[in-house]
């Protein structure tokens, strides 16, 4: 029998917030999106993710006595045990922000739970999308940037300063000669394989060539995009597919690195070049095949996330359901 209970999972991010109920057992009612507007304040920005939490319990036919808990999801940097934001880039000015304190007082007391923006990703796969046949498993974000999340025997491995699964942090050059990451170090995967370093490195690539790439075409004057560049090298552009091919090699080392770490059951890749499709993640486990450990390599599952956007708010709601669980 299913667990019947109600949670809201809230995921915030520096653009929208995403909200829905989730049941105990991870079915979702339909979920309500709210602009963020971080530049208006943490006051503000607070207020506007407790309405988030109240249009979703609305939208699912309930009232707020009908909630067991709620999970929200934030990013930036943060003390997970304390509930605080410290100073989050994508929701400036916020500074030293008290989520759960701030949410549940505005719910009526309702319990909050707290976690980072991917860690949460991490979980909701976990729960019910790609990684739910497993007890570990390991998330890479592919967006703007890397993040990452690490589920081991079912929980989070949140870390001892919160900072755990920082994946797009992994170390896949020297720091004296990498790429400039945004963390303002070198080396960096995120420097290499996020979205924005395949942009950058196609600009490069068609600078250092003359061979023809549609790429140097104005078009219809959109900007250079990732999934241009991906669109690109399935039609067969060389310049394109040499791209595309280095970010699944580097992919592939952050994945060997990442195995190597914490040996999990399944790497699951989640983002915006899951649209690149099979022949992309059948490069990234090719390079895992090849440079990671080979017991591991044989045995880990190399797969695509199932759940889109929703699995930020999926896995808030269920470390809401592990609060409640606690209680």
């Amino acid at each position: 029998m299913g667990d019947a209970r109600k949670f809201v999972g809230l995921d915030v991010g520096g653009t929208t917030m995403k909200a829905a109920v989730v049941t105990g057992d991870g079915r979702a009612a339909p979920d309500v999106s709210l602009d963020t507007h971080p530049e208006r304040g943490q006051v503000v920005g607070l207020e506007t993710m407790a309405e988030a939490v109240r249009r979703a319990v609305a939208a699912a036919g309930l009232t707020l006595a009908d909630i067991a808990a709620v999970g929200v999801a934030t990013p930036g940097l943060m003390d997970i045990k304390l509930g605080l934001i410290f100073d989050p880039p994508n929701l400036k000015p916020w500074r030293n922000v008290e989520v759960p304190r701030a949410i549940s007082a505005k719910l009526g007391g309702k319990p909050v739970a707290f976690q980072n923006d991917a860690n949460a990703a991490a979980l909701g796969e976990f729960w019910v999308g790609a990684g739910r046949e497993f007890s570990s498993m390991v998330l890479f974000t592919l967006g703007t940037g890397i993040g990452g999340g690490i589920i081991l025997d079912g929980k989070v491995l949140e870390g001892a300063h919160s900072h755990g699964g920082e994946i797009g942090h992994l170390r896949i050059d020297l720091p004296d000669r990498g790429r400039l990451c945004g963390c303002g170090r070198r080396g960096c995967l995120e420097a290499y394989a996020s979205a924005t370093a395949v942009v950058a490195r196609t600009r490069e690539a068609l600078d250092a060539t003359a061979q023809p790439s549609a790429l140097r075409q104005p078009g219809d004057g959109k900007p250079l995009t990732a999934e241009a560049i991906f669109d690109a090298a399935a039609a067969g552009d060389g310049v394109a597919q040499q791209v595309v091919a280095d970010t699944a090699f580097y992919l592939g080392l952050g994945a060997a690195a990442i195995m190597a770490t914490v040996d999990p059951q399944a790497v699951v890749f989640a983002g915006g070049m899951v649209a690149a499709g099979q022949p992309f993640l059948a490069q990234i486990r090719a390079n895992v095949r090849e440079y990671a450990l080979s017991y591991p390599a044989e045995k880990v599952q190399i797969r695509y996330a199932t759940l889109g956007s929703d699995a930020g708010f999926i896995g808030a709601a269920a470390c809401a359901k592990a609060l409640a669980d606690e209680a």
